[in-house]
């Protein structure tokens, strides 16, 4: 049985987050709300495209693109879709679905061209009222994998017409109410206002839905407390990384309390030993820090857990990190391929910003982008030449020029490593 999915919708206008269609203020930072719901716990995001003309639309087309750069769950694309070259923009932004309005008279053909072009698994059709089902039994099966129900009053009509799985648009949370729609098997999942609000407790939901018996895709350990080995006064160490820089934040601990409250809300809780109280990370300073994931080393006495950290301070005196008292430090060759990408982009940065006589990067920069251009043609041709060579020596000195060109490209451009890599992650 599939896990259920709760969605969150992001309403976007300008490029920016507003609350809904008819409410478009206050506005707020789209990537900001968009990384809120996937440290949350919400299984998928619909990003509704308020745009009212071309130009607006293409702004809103880019803030899909850098909201699925910024984020890891799936997302689903939908508003202001006239024609097929608009599907195709919000999947080429990124969106693993793509979301068309039943109530439109020009969605069932649209359906059938998109559905043809890039296969039923991509579309859903959002409804308000049955008709559309009507208009497309002969060819809806083939084209649409999951429709988007607007008003659970169409259920029970909706059931005894078709076996589409869909999502259903709840007004407000009542959990008993959800428990007796998720036991549906077509139910995939459910969406709303309140999903949207963000002081929602998503993992909480989770888990009092699973508790219930449906299937969530919430926090199942592999290995209990009772697994672990404490320490004498009955606690394990938690090493506590960034998810995604690696980079060590703290040190803290856990007790059994902490540890099943953490598994339970998705959100890192320690056991204070200086206060001996349980404590959720950021619950009055705002930092918290979301799980990603814990594993127990090969004793089994001490957890790493990865996390995204909110706000990027861990320490309690306002750093990034807790680590940051050197003892000593000897220098060392960086090995690491992003490190070393990012320390050389930095470098070429600095020469930008504080000019060096005789420097090649600045004498780049002072031609402008024209000059820049050229040395990147320049050095790909020196590649596919280098290539022509049995001897590799030759072709790791071509892309080493080669990509030191492109990072003074990127410098010019604004564009950093973290762009790229997010790129490349999308494309997975």
């Amino acid at each position: 049985m599939e896990h259920k999915n709760i969605v969150a919708t992001i309403y976007i206008k300008d490029g920016m987050a507003v609350e809904g269609p008819a409410k478009l203020e206050p506005k707020r930072d789209v990537l900001e709300l968009a990384k809120l719901y996937n440290d949350s716990g919400v299984d998928k995001i619909i990003c509704y495209d308020l745009s009212k003309d071309d130009e607006e639309h293409e702004k809103n087309i880019l803030a899909i693109r850098e909201i699925n750069r910024s984020i890891e769950i799936k997302t689903c694309g939908g508003g202001n879709i006239k024609r097929l070259e608009d599907v195709k923009k919000l999947l080429y932004a990124g969106c693993i679905e793509v979301i068309l309005n039943g109530s439109k008279p020009d969605t069932p053909q649209l359906l059938k061209e998109a559905g043809s072009r890039f296969g039923a698994e991509k579309m859903l059709v959002s409804l308000y009222n049955i008709d559309f089902l009507f208009k497309t039994k002969e060819f809806l099966h083939d084209h649409v994998h999951e429709l988007l129900i607007y008003y659970p009053d169409m259920l029970e009509s909706l059931e005894a017409i078709t076996d589409i799985p869909y999502i259903v648009d709840i007004r407000e949370m009542d959990t008993p109410s959800l428990i007796g729609l998720l036991r549906s098997e077509q139910i995939r999942g459910i969406s709303g206002a309140f999903i949207n609000d963000v002081s929602t407790d998503i993992m909480r939901l989770k888990c009092e839905l699973s508790d219930a018996g449906i299937k969530m895709d919430n926090f199942e350990p592999k290995l209990s407390w009772d697994d672990l080995k404490k320490n004498e006064q009955g606690l394990v160490p938690v090493i506590v990384q960034d998810y995604q820089t690696n980079e060590v934040l703290m040190l803290a601990y856990m007790d059994r309390e902490a540890f099943l409250t953490t598994m339970r809300i998705g959100k890192m809780t320690y056991f204070s030993r200086s206060r001996q109280e349980l404590w959720t990370k950021g619950m009055t300073s705002g930092h918290i820090q979301y799980v990603k994931s814990l594993s127990a080393d090969c004793d089994y006495d001490t957890i790493l857990a990865k996390v995204s950290q909110v706000g990027g301070i861990a320490c309690h005196t306002g750093a990034p990190s807790c680590f940051f008292n050197e003892i000593v430090k000897k220098e060392y060759q960086e090995r690491n391929p992003l490190k070393v990408f990012e320390k050389v982009y930095d470098t070429i940065l600095d020469r930008r910003e504080h000019p060096r006589e005789g420097s090649y990067t600045n004498y780049l920069f002072d031609k402008g982008i024209d000059k820049i251009l050229k040395k990147v043609g320049e050095e790909a041709t020196e590649i596919v030449i280098a290539a022509k060579n049995p001897n590799t020596e030759e072709i790791k000195y071509e892309i080493s020029d080669f990509l030191y060109h492109v990072m003074v490209l990127m410098a010019e451009k604004g564009v950093t490593w973290e762009d790229i890599t997010r790129e490349l992650a999308q494309r997975n």
